[in-house]
């Protein structure tokens, strides 16, 4: 068999990942034990993003012509990728949490909604929450002021009706 024959599945599967990402986030994990690598992997797994490791050559012909084409600068030394296809923010937020208790692990860069970010980009987008997150504080500060003015109405309505 010819070694195209062997490489072009392991393309077309990054391919499948690109193709419904939200966000991409490139990491360089030397020096991580084998203990810690499968708690990142299942972190990140229970986050719904997919972390491989693959060669760089094959990310780079798989990203072209796609947003993602912006990562190949990057793609040097040893390189795991993280994709996303619900949270934009989840692989960046997920690999900056673990960052905290193993330090090899360092950002390279990452490309979130089409937008490429560095190493201190992937820093700043792992601090913004969830989208479900946002949601739920917008809609509590939606109703505050709403649950706030029922009380002072009830408690008009309860001075009214006790006079």
């Amino acid at each position: 068999m010819a070694k195209v024959e062997l490489k072009a599945p392991i393309i077309e599967e990054i391919k499948g990942h690109v193709s419904t990402a939200k966000a991409a986030v490139i990491v360089d994990y030397c020096g991580l034990t084998v203990e810690q690598d499968t708690i990142l992997r299942k972190k990140l797994r229970e986050a719904g993003v997919v972390y491989k490791v693959y060669k760089n050559t094959y990310m780079k012909r798989a990203f072209e012509g796609t947003d993602y084409a912006q990562l190949d600068k990057v793609l040097d030394g040893p390189s795991a990728v993280a994709f996303s296809a619900d949270d934009a923010t989840a692989p960046a937020r997920v690999l900056a949490e673990f960052m905290k208790d193993a330090p090899q692990i360092t950002f390279k860069a990452g490309v979130i909604d089409g937008t490429f970010y560095d190493e201190a980009g992937c820093k700043v987008i792992a601090t913004i929450p969830s989208r479900d997150v946002l949601i739920s504080k917008l809609l509590g500060s939606i109703k505050s002021p709403i649950s706030n003015l029922a009380r002072v109405i009830k408690q008009i309505a309860e001075k009214q009706a006790e006079a």
